[in-house]
């Protein structure tokens, strides 16, 4: 029978447990796609059966590939009642009432092995005679109809931000907001607009703000992007290898069960994140000051309003910077989900390499040692971008403070100061700077994150010198941050850390050409 351009099979109640029937309906190819012929395209295998689970709309986790091998091997194990929801989708071919019969099918199978195996713990075998057969226990109404339900996870959901679909849609998406908000800016005319402050015609346009240009536009997007790719990585072929050295039984938690262990996590930084961040900092900085006309932070586009009236007003003012915030939250939670993605990869991979020293003496092998270099270097690259995020904070927070016209005359006055040529200006206004504190906690976090990856995959004892390469970068991006505007020459320091990032961002290891890192026991160069 066909149904939707699919192979279906009926569902049937004939007293066989989940293993058997799951092995027929997998050798007889059932939900999957019939050629012209009208015969299905071949049997299920594990990998095939995976990745239709996976794609299947709804199904933000996705299933793991050693999940699905379990399911085809000759064991007592069962299958939890969400991926039998995703199973009987398959089988069902999409339709909701076919998909309805197989789950309770399915279910009912699962009843039945169980129930076996409870008989055949109880009491043994007969020596002689056919054996005993036993009888299908249903599961109850209540049951059925609530396995296809899945309560809402906030930690899965984000996670799936990453891992679900194209790597490209979240950092797309970020990219596009950003765009979306510069077009906005043009439109109520604060893209590019000064002040008169104590005589400089001071420049505070919404793009000429780093930290809401680069930072949405580049660093961002790419950071999210890089997660993707390490995230998609270890769940799709790097956590399998260690699984199959370690071996199913030793694997004590899946992936998605480390995700779940961490809901706490998402849920503290989303509420941080949203009402804190979010919420209480724009009513503090923004809305408050536009609504009384006091303002004991630096003027930028925000507060246009409050010193010119004529170019924006202050509900247009209220309105956009409701709309920014509300955009700066959401991607800022997507960035400490990043950084929360990262700790967990490391963890998961550390934990698995260890079960996979038998005894004290031993080493992991060539493709595990390979294996955490990868997910090392996927980590310092993400901790690079991010540092680059924080300083972009607190460079246009220092510009705020400082009596220059514009930012790059601002840099410009550092560098002449440096190479000893006549400059003006360079002081700073006492005006609170609130982006100081927030761009600190960023890096802080990812400097916690980058030193546990390197600890926790324990590459300072198997890759020393890469090791070596990765701090020194990292060090020197973090001197550069605490050094802006401290001392004459500072932008010198920040242009050489920033060329060093971006050489490490292309070549981590930086090894100018040379054999670098092995994947999968193929070389890259």
């Amino acid at each position: 029978m066909i149904k939707k351009g699919k192979y279906f099979v009926a569902p049937h109640n004939d007293g066989s447990t989940f293993k058997q029937l799951f092995k027929k309906l997998a050798a007889s190819g059932a939900g999957r796609p019939v050629g012209d012929d009208g015969f299905p395209s071949g049997p299920w295998t594990a990998d095939l059966l995976a990745a239709a689970i996976s794609e299947i709309d709804g199904n933000k986790a996705g299933v793991e590939l050693r999940t699905v091998q379990l399911w085809f091997q000759d064991n007592e194990r069962g299958i939890s009642p969400e991926n039998i929801r995703w199973l009987a989708r398959v089988f069902g071919c999409d339709d909701p009432v076919a998909t309805a019969d197989w789950q309770v099918a399915l279910s009912v199978a699962l009843a039945v092995q169980r129930q076996r195996r409870r008989q055949a713990r109880e009491r043994p075998a007969p020596s002689d005679g056919p054996p005993v057969e036993a009888i299908p226990e249903a599961l109850p109404v209540e049951q059925v109809q609530t396995a296809g339900r899945k309560r809402y996870r906030l930690a899965r959901a984000s996670e799936a931000l990453f891992s679900a679909g194209s790597p490209l849609n979240l950092p797309a998406t970020v990219f596009a907001g950003a765009v979306a908000l510069g077009f906005v800016a043009f439109i109520i005319g604060v893209h590019n607009v000064s002040y008169d402050h104590e005589g400089i015609a001071k420049q505070i346009g919404y793009l000429w703000a780093p930290n809401w240009t680069i930072l949405f536009m580049v660093f961002l997007p790419l950071f999210l992007g890089l997660v993707a790719e390490t995230l998609l990585y270890w769940k799709r072929e790097g956590r399998a290898l260690l699984v199959e050295q370690v071996g199913p039984d030793r694997a004590v938690k899946t992936w998605t069960q480390h995700i779940d262990a961490s809901s706490f996590t998402f849920w503290a930084v989303f509420l941080i994140c949203t009402v804190f961040a979010g919420v209480i900092q724009w009513v503090g900085v923004r809305l408050g000051p536009l609504l009384n006309g006091q303002n004991p932070y630096a003027i930028d586009w925000g507060s246009l309003a409050l010193v010119r009236p004529e170019v924006v007003s202050v509900p247009v003012s209220i309105a956009f910077t409701a709309i920014t915030y509300l955009y700066m939250s959401i991607t800022f939670y997507a960035l400490f989900v990043g950084l929360i993605l990262l700790y967990t990869i490391a963890y998961d991979c550390g934990k698995l390499a260890d079960a996979a020293r038998v005894d004290a003496g031993q080493v992991l092998t060539a493709d595990g040692r390979s294996l955490a270099r990868i997910v090392g270097i996927g980590i310092f690259r993400c901790s690079m971008l991010v540092i680059l995020i924080a300083t972009a904070m607190k460079l246009q927070s220092l510009y705020l403070s400082s009596d220059t016209e514009n930012i790059l005359v601002w840099m410009m006055m550092d560098i002449s100061a440096f190479m000893n040529l006549p400059t003006t200006g360079g002081e700073y206004f006492d005006v609170s700077m609130p982006n100081h504190f927030s761009s600190l906690v960023v890096l802080l976090a990812t400097c916690f994150v980058f030193v546990y990856g390197v600890v926790r995959l324990r590459l300072q004892s198997t890759d020393t010198v890469i090791v070596a390469k990765m701090v020194s970068v990292i060090v020197l991006l973090c001197a550069s941050y605490i050094s802006m505007g401290s001392f004459v020459g500072w932008v010198v320091l920040l242009a050489v850390a920033s060329f060093v990032a971006t050489c490490a961002l292309f070549d981590p290891e930086f090894s100018l050409g040379r054999e670098r890192i092995f994947r999968g026991g193929h070389s890259a160069s």
